[in-house]
């Protein structure tokens, strides 16, 4: 059942915007995560509600938190035996605790359609008449939103605060980044199954899992693992099965359910990720809100029982901090 209006409203009210918990660990505030190393080798990870597009922290979505590590949480158990991850427990709606781990240097994306709206899009550069993204070759006369022959991997850079990822092949990653051969083809042969598994899932209930990135980290011990997300709709893109056909044969955009809602919005504003970030309407954000929950729940079979009031209590109560 999709969330209720006055579920949204009261997140509304309580955004989680970011936390600061100084005796949990050593501070780490990514885009959307905000993460505590601690010396038992473990790592909290704090899922905000900050929504993060065209390498730009844009502001908040209601629950959306709360949705990411759910579902990331969902994934991750899924995908356990196709490959591991750094998943321990979920002590609480917004936060896993996690195995630490070292990032590697690079976000494995795999595309399986020609689309998107950022400067990092495959579709962006075919339109500009690139036909080699990322080493691949692409055929001539393809169209926005088109499925390609076999998904690709393009990995990219990750870029610091404010800074754009860089996608590249595998030479020029590797060169760039320092990152062994063997580990990378490893990472690249754990990205594809990931995603080979995604989609037969996915379609299984009606989706189209457009297209992911995967992070992946190295162990203590020197296990590549899983890390960060998977297949949530802020590192995925999804799309309604059954009206994808119509709506690429009439030239239109297919059903998104993940934030690239947010990103036509604010591209139809004239904002790409340059200059002052336009202000996003509350019945923008909620809705964007309800197309993440769909995805959710669709993907999970369940519904998504979203908790009320104001996180910070309730994180620092489960969290063990008082």
């Amino acid at each position: 059942m999709p969330l209720d209006d006055a579920a949204l409203e009261d997140a509304l009210t309580h955004p989680l915007l970011g936390t600061d918990f100084g005796p949990l660990g050593r501070r780490y505030e990514g885009k959307v995560r905000d993460n505590y190393s601690r010396d038992d080798g473990t790592r909290v990870i704090v899922v905000t509600d900050r929504i993060s597009a065209f390498d730009r922290i844009l502001g908040t979505l209601p629950l959306k938190g709360q949705l990411l590590n759910t579902i990331a949480a969902w994934w991750f158990e899924q995908t356990a035996q196709v490959a591991p991850n750094h998943l321990l427990s979920v002590p609480d709606p917004n936060a896993m605790i996690v195995r630490e781990c070292t990032p590697l240097p690079v976000e494995m994306v795999v595309r399986a359609y020609l689309t998107g709206t950022t400067s990092t899009s495959i579709w962006v550069h075919y339109d500009k008449g690139a036909r080699s993204f990322c080493g691949h070759a692409l055929p001539e006369g393809l169209r926005k939103h088109e499925r390609l022959p076999q998904p690709i991997l393009t990995p990219s850079t990750k870029a610091a605060h404010g800074a754009h990822d860089v996608s590249a092949s595998r030479a020029e990653i590797l060169e760039l980044t320092g990152l062994g051969p063997a580990v990378f083809d490893h990472a690249a042969e754990i990205a594809h199954a990931l995603f080979a598994f995604g989609q037969r899932v996915c379609a299984e209930r009606g989706l189209i899992l457009v297209d992911t990135k995967y992070e992946l980290g190295t162990t203590p011990e020197g296990e590549l693992v899983v890390i960060d997300e998977i297949h949530t709709p802020d590192s995925s893109r999804y799309w309604f099965a059954d009206s994808y056909d119509a709506r690429f044969a009439a030239g239109e955009d297919p059903e998104s359910f993940d934030k690239e809602y947010v990103r036509r919005f604010l591209s139809a504003q004239g904002f790409t990720g340059d200059g002052p970030i336009p202000q996003i309407p509350d019945d923008i954000r909620k809705e964007a809100s309800r197309r993440y929950a769909i995805a959710v729940e669709r993907i999970m079979g369940r519904p998504f029982e979203p908790v009320p009031g104001d996180p910070l209590p309730r994180l620092r109560s489960n969290l063990g901090l008082g």
